[in-house]
């Protein structure tokens, strides 16, 4: 049995001692009784209390029980309330079956009958608590399921991020063996060669101008592994919060000159060419304080994805000052991002969706550049679509953030 549920009854009787009387047979624990004595008065109470019976005297003036019935079988609050009739009038007028057509689902004659008024409310008091607490029940199983499936969706989420794990997992080192493969593989082969000209004694080919080339080969090689090696421990940096970031004084424009000439070659190699504007003018200094280090990174990380996803032709670079921001813009002419991949592009181990199955790299250059341009307080945006090129602009504090 549901005690907790208060039952609320309605008494209505033009009588205040028929009230006092019918009050004293209907009162227990769990219930709470309310009085009126007229129509009117317990229309108003109807609208203010959510009752579990009302008790209706026949016999009143203005708007008798049966009157008062009808109304509040009219209404949706009150269309559900049972309703017991009480009259002194003979059961030969009919009042009884007049009082179902009314509504009522009982019907009880003066002088009341203690036994039955109490047996009968008690009947309707607890299918009142049943009731709540079956509603209780069917609200408590509503939350739970709505509970359970926002547990459903967020295990699914969790899922679909394990296996986006895991794919980038494989595909990270998948990407590494390549990568790392490609410069130790060109390693082994020169090595194999100068042992066999070595063991033959073709010392011709270690003549100085051939063994300077063959240091630069070498050289070339052992810079595209630290690069890549490197690039793996500032992520790691990153995630655990630990990547050193060393602001000095420095001139953003003579950092992009250097940058700019230390990439020539490699964008030659590519059928590209890198041209630098720095703005106002081309002998114009950009203090700030900055890492050099890191900030010559981004710019060789933008210049390197450039060269690499370009497809040959100009790549402009430019550099400003901003009031107490400066920035620096690198347009490539390649065959451009879509906007849908422009957030994309900037997580780890992504690259362009031309350039997934054609470039190196470990898809780890825009992630890092981004990051690096966060921790001096700016960031790294990207203008671009298919078919027009890319546009990369960093956007960095002149003082440290």
């Amino acid at each position: 049995m549901p005690h907790d549920v208060v039952s609320k009854l309605l008494l209505v009787d033009d009588l205040p001692e028929n009230l006092f009387a019918l009050e004293a047979l209907v009162r227990g624990e769990g219930r709470q009784v309310f009085q009126a004595t007229s129509a009117e008065q317990a229309l108003a109470l109807l609208l203010e209390h959510e009752f579990a019976l009302a008790l209706v005297d026949v016999q009143m003036p203005i708007m008798n029980g049966f009157e008062l019935a009808e109304m509040m079988r009219g209404t949706e609050r009150t269309r559900h309330i049972p309703i017991i009739f009480v009259s002194a009038a003979g059961r030969e007028l009919n009042y009884a079956f007049k009082g179902y057509e009314s509504g009522a689902v009982d019907f009880l004659q003066k002088p009341l009958d203690t036994h039955a008024v109490r047996s009968k409310v008690s009947v309707f008091v607890d299918l009142n608590r049943h009731r709540k607490a079956l509603d209780r029940e069917m609200e408590a199983l509503a939350a739970a399921h709505r509970q359970q499936e926002t547990l459903v969706q967020e295990l699914r989420a969790t899922q679909t991020e394990l296996e986006r794990a895991v794919r980038m997992r494989d595909d990270f080192m998948s990407m590494v063996s390549h990568e790392l493969r490609t410069p130790l593989h060109t390693l082994y082969l020169e090595a194999q060669v100068r042992k066999l000209h070595l063991d033959r004694g073709n010392l011709a080919n270690f003549e100085p101008d051939k063994l300077a080339a063959m240091v630069a080969r070498d050289q070339h090689q052992i810079r595209n592994m630290v690069r890549l090696i490197d690039d793996m421990l500032d992520v790691t940096r990153m995630r655990r919060g630990a990547l050193s970031i060393q602001p000095k004084p420095a001139d953003l424009a003579a950092l992009a000159r250097r940058v700019v000439d230390g990439m020539a070659q490699q964008a030659e190699a590519a059928d590209a060419t890198i041209s630098l504007q720095v703005l106002p003018d081309a002998e114009s200094r950009i203090d700030g304080v900055w890492d050099e280090f890191r900030i010559e990174q981004v710019l060789t990380n933008l210049l390197t994805n450039a060269v690499r996803y370009g497809g040959g032709g100009a790549i402009e670079v430019s550099v400003r000052a901003l009031g107490d921001a400066a920035e620096m813009t690198v347009r490539d002419r390649g065959p451009g991002i879509a906007p849908e991949d422009h957030a994309r592009i900037f997580e780890q181990f992504e690259r362009s969706a031309d350039g997934r199955q054609h470039a190196g790299g470990l898809g780890l250059g825009l992630y890092i550049t981004r990051e690096i341009a966060r921790r001096h307080g700016g960031d790294v945006t990207v203008e671009s679509a298919l078919g027009e090129g890319a546009l990369f602009s960093v956007r960095l504090p002149r003082t440290p953030a």
